[in-house]
C-alpha cells in the first residue's frame, strides 16, 4: 500500500514509517508525484487542515486518516469537516495502519 504520511515531527516520522515499512508499506513523500492509497496526516502538522482539504481535492477517491492528542476533540471535528475520512487518537494510528495492512 502506497501511504502519503504527512508530518512535521522528525521522531514521530521514524517511529512510525519503520513499523508500516516492515509490514511492507511504501511510505510517500509530500513532494511524490505517486498516487496514494492512504492519507495519513499529522493535526499538529503546519496547515494540516488546509491540506487536508487540498489533498480532499487531489485525490477525492483516497481515505485520509488524521491523528492527533486524543484530548483535542475540537480538532478531530475539524479534521472531519476538511474532509478526513477517519480520525483517530496518535496513540492508535500505528496500529490504525498495520491493521488496514492486513498485520
Amino acid at each position: 500500500m502506497k501511504i502519503l504520511f504527512w508530518v512535521d515531527d522528525l521522531m514521530t516520522r521514524t517511529r512510525v514509517e519503520s513499523r508500516w515499512r516492515q509490514a511492507g508499506a511504501d511510505i510517500l513523500r509530500k513532494n511524490s508525484e505517486d498516487t496514494p492509497e492512504l492519507v495519513v496526516i499529522d493535526l499538529t502538522a503546519a496547515d494540516a487542515l488546509a491540506q487536508i482539504g487540498r489533498l480532499r481535492e487531489m485525490h477525492p477517491e483516497v481515505d485520509i486518516l488524521a491523528f492527533g492528542p486524543h484530548v483535542d476533540g475540537g480538532a478531530f471535528k475539524q479534521a472531519r469537516a476538511a474532509g478526513a475520512t477517519n480520525v483517530v487518537a496518535r496513540g492508535k494510528v500505528v496500529e490504525r495502519v498495520l491493521a488496514m495492512l492486513g498485520k
